[in-house]
């Protein structure tokens, strides 16, 4: 019931937003890229907005970088408030579409299945108006000039750039989880490593003060060496 009612309340917010709120100063951008390290705490969810304008490429990473059992929740709602891309508990996601009206898309991280530990997410955020090659070309040809072949080498140039871009935002997160991971491991076996060593030292001192105090006999009185 809860999950019904943070859906509809989040579909009427979508409503309101991309019905009051004009063009941010980015909208005829050719390109909007974005790369966030956010901490989520524990049992929390953070919700972002990214504008996208119409017939743009709108693209969204997340990986979960150290935290926890090093998963999280991603759910993506479009400028109509649908939800495109729902909730599902793993250490990486990612959602693509072709935007068909301008808006405000909602990237929300979800923790709240995680009480106790804090994550930390790298999310990737890009926006593509690969229309805007189109009208440089429209304004090329006025000037009356042949550039197809320009143009089109140009447009790929830019696709594959942007495909690595993505793979390599892809990379990093799985770098940094990897070092954080490692770190975290080194500093587990280090502190189990101590505590071990100070048991076996409690433990080897105690018995060698009980096994010399059980040799410890005093004489006595009616002992030979006592006459």
């Amino acid at each position: 019931m809860s999950n019904f009612l943070r859906s509809l309340v989040l579909g009427v917010l979508f409503s309101l937003v991309n019905t009051s709120i004009p063009q941010p100063w980015y909208a005829t951008l050719p390109a909007i890229i974005a790369d966030y390290k956010v901490h989520i705490d524990a049992g929390k969810e953070d919700c972002y907005f990214q504008y996208a304008s119409a017939g743009a490429d709108f693209y969204v990473n997340f990986q979960v970088i150290r935290g926890g059992d090093g998963k999280a929740g991603l759910a993506v709602r479009n400028p109509e408030g649908v939800l495109v891309h729902p909730y599902q508990w793993l250490p990486d996601s990612a959602y693509q579409d072709t935007v068909k009206n301008a808006g405000y898309y909602s990237i929300c991280v979800d923790n709240q299945f995680s009480r106790f530990a804090s994550k930390l997410i790298n999310l990737y955020i890009s926006v593509i108006r690969y229309d805007e090659w189109d009208k440089y070309s429209r304004e090329l040809e006025e000037l009356h000039l042949s550039v197809d072949n320009f143009t089109s080498t140009i447009t790929n140039v830019e696709k594959n750039m942007n495909e690595m871009l993505q793979t390599q935002h892809l990379s990093r997160s799985r770098e940094a989880r990897d070092l954080n991971l490692l770190l975290d491991n080194n500093f587990y076996v280090q502190m189990w490593s101590i505590a071990q060593i100070t048991v076996i030292i409690i433990t080897t001192t105690t018995q060698v003060y009980f096994v010399r105090k059980l040799f410890n006999v005093k004489p006595s009185k009616y002992s030979r060496a006592g006459i």
